[in-house]
């Protein structure tokens, strides 16, 4: 496995800073990449030339020389300037393995290319990745052969390489966004032909639970499995509770500090939640953190222009909380907005038949928008 340092400036919470960096790890591993030591600096800002400070850049450069780590994964987004900098301190001419630098973007762009299954979801990671590296192209050979496919690419006498490069990813960049329009041309009009049915979207943090909740809700095989953006694709399914039919999808999860570029070549996707009826935040109840994910997830909501869908919020994995007092609980998170709480473990399925009442209540509501007309035909008990 490739080995890695991490790094990070603390917060006024060296705790929080601390989670920051289990979440930075996870990315790595899930990027295939082994973490061997921490590094956190205290200071009030980033420095403009190194993001750390010299000393710690070179305690940094120490440990990567002895050790023979080939990536330093910084938990901030670098600057072009910084990014260089950095790599110049770490790759003296006399070494013989060179060291890569990553920023969180990176990090999270390369974990997305490997997730991406469509091609749509393959042409937003390559859009988002060229976007990122336009203006980072003196230190970023390795990426630009990935997205080149190897092709050639020198110009004429005189020519520098480097501008040729950016030519290219520019044009790149124009071609992608138009495979995008076309693509998102055609879901607009799959999604008209469904504006006769009431549409239900996952969202959460990722790693939550959301990809096992949608394989119990609509009876699937949605992959899940224990790794940060598992679903990168959407996935929609067709439900029925009681005698109402539904679309239900499974949406890429949100992560704090998620690349803009990212979000912006996404948007066509995340239209499954901007257009969604209803909203199921669901959360990890058991992550230590998981009060501070929900804001993540309800500012990137607000983001989206989607922070005012009727939302219900799902506390999963709550069988590794056993002495929880979920009453007690419910009305913390009423208190602050959230007026439909429901407590379940996915995995344990435990407590889904209250889920299942209340999805089905929610969408009934909606359900009379559409069919004004509708009647029950009884009371129903979902298993």
């Amino acid at each position: 496995m490739i080995k890695a340092v991490l790094v990070a400036l603390a917060d006024k919470d060296l705790e929080i800073t601390r989670e920051h960096l289990d979440e930075l790890a996870f990315l790595a591993e899930t990027a295939g990449i082994e973490s061997l030591k921490r590094f956190i600096q205290k200071l009030p800002q980033p420095d403009v030339r190194t993001f750390v400070g010299k000393g710690k850049l070179v305690e940094i450069k120490d440990f990567v020389v002895a050790h023979q780590v080939t990536n330093v994964i910084f938990d901030d987004d670098l600057s072009p300037s910084q990014l260089r900098n950095i790599e110049k301190e770490l790759n003296t001419p006399e070494r013989e393995v060179k060291c890569r630098v990553y920023d969180r973007s990176l990090l999270i762009l390369d974990i997305f290319s490997m997730r991406a299954q469509t091609a749509q979801s393959r042409a937003q990671v390559e859009l988002a990745m060229n976007q990122y590296l336009l203006p980072r192209l003196t230190r970023m050979w390795t990426h630009l052969e990935r997205q080149r496919g190897g092709t050639g690419t020198r110009g004429g006498a005189g020519e520098r390489e480097i501008e040729t490069d950016r030519r290219n990813i520019r044009y790149r960049i124009s071609l992608l966004k138009d495979e995008l329009d076309k693509i998102d041309k055609q879901r607009k009009t799959q999604r008209k032909s469904r504006s006769n049915v009431v549409r239900v979207a996952l969202v959460g943090y990722t790693n939550v639970g959301k990809s096992t909740l949608m394989n119990v809700l609509s009876k699937s095989d949605v992959k899940a499995e224990n790794k940060l953006f598992a679903t990168v694709d959407a996935t929609v399914r067709k439900v029925v509770l009681g005698d109402i039919p539904f679309l239900l999808s499974d949406t890429v999860g949100f992560i704090r500090k998620l690349p803009h570029h990212l979000i912006e070549s996404f948007k066509s996707t995340l239209d499954e939640v901007r257009e969604a009826d209803v909203l199921l935040h669901v959360v990890d109840a058991a992550h230590p953190y998981h009060n501070n994910q929900i804001e993540v997830v309800k500012n990137t909501l607000a983001d989206l222009g989607a922070g005012d869908i009727t939302t219900i919020l799902v506390l999963n994995k709550i069988d590794l909380l056993p002495d929880a007092n979920t009453e007690d609980l419910k009305g913390f998170y009423r208190q602050h907005g959230f007026e439909q709480v429901v407590f379940i473990s996915a995995e344990k399925k435990i407590n889904l038949q209250e889920l299942r009442s209340l999805v089905f209540e929610t969408v009934r509501k909606k359900h009379l928008t559409i069919y004004p007309n509708y009647v029950d035909e009884g009371i129903y008990i979902f298993n």
